[in-house]
């Protein structure tokens, strides 16, 4: 008898197995269709703001309409409603009533970036720079050199948004931060990778060409120039506004087989599309399915557009008060997908995950019952009748999934919306795309892990 074939051990033994073992050529097809949907929406949405329209314009291209005050709703109506142009709610209403609870998939559309300071132009040597104070966690290395882009809005006085993107046309300029040459790095090689490069330092190139009037700092008074001929702004405008430079990498396939997609800011809005993607696709579901793009979880989902935000209650409670139903029975029968990435396990540095519980590339949409850090710190820690309903409606449909950590219990960690959205009495648990090199500037996916996770998230809401 083959040692290595055991009916008994088969049935015993639980093994996970590579997804692409687990679908057919049609599957397959559709897998590359979705990826190309979300390889043009992350092309498209560099910021949470970019990532908020291009949200609405999918939305409205499927029939979601604006929420307003007192609108009176149906099973079946679509509705969104924007907070701030940073954070996105999007409904389809139920069959049931909102008393019996809702079907909730709460991503976010912030990613790791180098924000420009409120006053950031200044001239050094004949050098015009932008000064930056970079945002959420980053590696800050790993910013020198590489093309930036410059996204964002500058407010003025006058009530007039302009939208500013620079970089982003083949025809535009990109940006720059400057390293050392290896010849004259004998100090800076000695230096840990969080000393390597000061946040002070993360400074773009802006300009070199100075002014034809002869006053001081004539680099930056040409820089300045030229953006008031481009833009009609003075440099007491940047106190009003935000502008982030973020890598100007296109979105590509990874890989020989094309199997991978490498991009900047698979964290998070690889999972932001997914639930986009399933929610246009819901028609009359049960209960009422909502999709969340919130901005901020990268510095802790703080301030008015973050998770911690009553915006969600407050667009919640409007559908209860209209179906005459408690907001609190609603959270209490709910259920939330904290739909956000995790780390995929990678063989070139095996020490800092426990291979029998991190998630693998190309195993599909991972659930992971604990995040936060050390003893379950900052974790919702999902219950065991959550993740068993969860198994069974994956395997109803045929999706291919996994379980996962964030790394060795003592490694670090991390945390996600899970933890606010279980706060509120939600049942929660996180679920999302395996990511290697995670906030890099280029990160990488799985195709078939994001279509995975479009795909799970569409089974939860369409749970009968």
């Amino acid at each position: 008898m083959d040692k290595e074939k055991s009916p008994r051990k088969d049935r015993l033994f639980y093994e996970q197995k590579n997804g692409h073992l687990l679908i057919d050529k049609k599957e397959a097809a559709r897998v590359e269709s979705y990826c190309k949907g979300y390889m043009d929406f992350l092309d498209a949405a560099r910021t949470e703001r970019e990532a908020v329209r291009e949200g609405i314009r999918l939305a409205e291209a499927k029939g979601f309409v604006p929420y307003k005050a007192g609108m009176k709703i149906a099973p079946g109506m679509k509705l969104y409603h924007a907070n701030r142009g940073k954070a996105l709610l999007l409904a389809v209403i139920g069959t049931k009533p909102l008393s019996e609870g809702s079907v909730i998939a709460a991503a976010h559309v912030d990613s790791p970036r180098l924000d420009l300071k409120q006053l950031p132009v200044y001239e050094d040597s004949h050098i015009c720079y932008f000064k930056t104070h970079y945002y959420g966690g980053v590696k800050k290395y790993q910013w020198l050199t590489i093309p930036l882009e410059l996204h964002g809005v500058i407010a003025l006085k006058n009530g007039e948004t302009l939208d500013i993107c620079i970089g982003r046309d083949k025809a535009d300029p990109i940006f720059q931060i400057s390293d050392l040459l290896p010849h004259l790095a004998k100090d800076q090689r000695k230096k840990s990778s969080e000393e390597f490069v000061p946040g002070e330092n993360l400074n773009l190139i802006a300009g070199t060409i100075p002014d034809s009037e002869e006053v001081g700092d004539r680099v930056k008074l040409a820089v300045m120039a030229l953006l008031n001929r481009k833009y009609g702004i003075i440099e007491e405008d940047f106190l009003s506004a935000e502008l982030s430079a973020v890598p100007a990498f296109e979105t590509r396939e990874a890989g020989l087989d094309r199997s991978l997609i490498a991009g900047y800011g698979h964290d998070d809005r690889v999972c932001a599309y997914a639930e986009l993607a399933a929610i246009f696709e819901t028609e009359n579901p049960e209960k009422t399915a909502v999709c969340i793009l919130a901005d901020k979880e990268e510095i802790g989902s703080e301030g008015v557009t973050g998770m911690k935000s009553r915006a969600f209650e407050r667009f919640m409670d409007a559908l209860c008060d209209a179906q005459g139903a408690k907001l609190s029975d609603c959270f209490a029968n709910s259920l939330c997908i904290s739909a956000d990435v995790v780390n995929a396990f990678d063989p070139v540095y095996p020490e800092v995950s426990e291979k029998r519980n991190a998630a693998q590339i190309n195993c599909g949409i991972s659930l992971c019952k604990v995040s936060g850090h050390g003893g379950k710190s900052g974790s919702s820690d999902a219950s065991a009748e959550l993740v068993a309903r969860l198994r069974r409606i994956f395997a109803d449909n045929a999706v291919v999934w996994q379980m996962a950590e964030l790394g060795k219990v003592d490694q670090g960690g991390g945390g996600t919306v899970a933890v606010y959205m279980a706060e509120r009495n939600i049942d929660t648990i996180d679920a999302g795309v395996p990511v290697l090199s995670m906030h890099a500037p280029c990160e990488t996916v799985s195709k078939l892990d994001c279509y995975m996770t479009y795909k799970g998230i569409k089974a939860v809401y369409g749970e009968k």
